[in-house]
Formats: structure tokens, C-alpha cells, sequence
């Protein structure tokens, strides 16, 4: 997806070494990161959240991140939003039951 100067696969190093260089930029105008674990899988996680969140397919997020299988996002993506869902009723049994159906996530199931 990303090349190097050569045309060459960037490695997993050098996205690490751009991403803390963007990073620290960031650092200037959002004090707030700094506070905060910002890596490539962080950023690949909250996209394939985004993704599902959004009402995507979990085998075409799957593929998006390619993965082998899709059962490996989709226990991924279920893990994650069982785990959302956890803390979401430990926090307040009355919200949950005030907030719309549309708004609550659901978990990932095979279509």
C-alpha cells in the first residue's frame, strides 16, 4: 500500500517511524495526545470500528484488512463490541434504556 523511496514495501519500522513523526506534529496543535497510545494498530483497529460502526459488511472489513478468514475479524470485531457493550451497562442501566435501538452497535454476524 505504502512505498519507500526505492518502490519498495515501506516496512513495519518505517510506519511506525512516520506515524511518531506525524505524531509529535500533532503533539503542537492537540496537547491531548500526548496523553494518549497512538500506533498503526491502534489506527487500523479504530478504522475497522469505524467501518463496522458504519454498517459494513464484517467479511468486506475482513478482506480491508486482510485477513485470511473472516471468522478472525469477526471474533476480533465481537470480542471488541461485547467488551464496549459491557461497559456501556455497567455504567448506566438507565441510559441504555433511554438511547434509540438505531444508535446501540451490534455485534458482527455472518451474512
Amino acid at each position: 500500500m505504502f512505498h519507500n523511496v526505492h518502490e519498495g514495501r515501506l516496512s513495519a519500522d518505517s510506519v511506525q517511524s512516520l506515524l511518531g513523526k506525524h505524531v509529535r506534529v500533532a503533539h503542537k496543535s492537540c496537547p491531548s495526545l500526548k496523553a494518549k497510545s497512538v500506533s498503526p494498530h491502534v489506527l487500523r483497529h479504530s478504522a475497522a470500528m469505524e467501518l463496522l460502526q458504519a454498517g459494513v459488511n464484517c467479511s468486506v472489513i475482513a478482506l480491508w484488512l486482510g485477513h485470511e478468514s473472516v471468522e478472525t475479524a469477526q471474533t476480533y470485531l465481537h470480542a471488541h463490541l461485547a467488551l464496549k457493550e459491557a461497559a456501556l451497562r455497567s455504567s448506566s442501566r438507565t441510559s441504555a434504556a433511554s438511547e434509540p435501538a438505531s444508535s446501540r452497535t451490534t455485534a458482527c454476524s455472518p451474512s
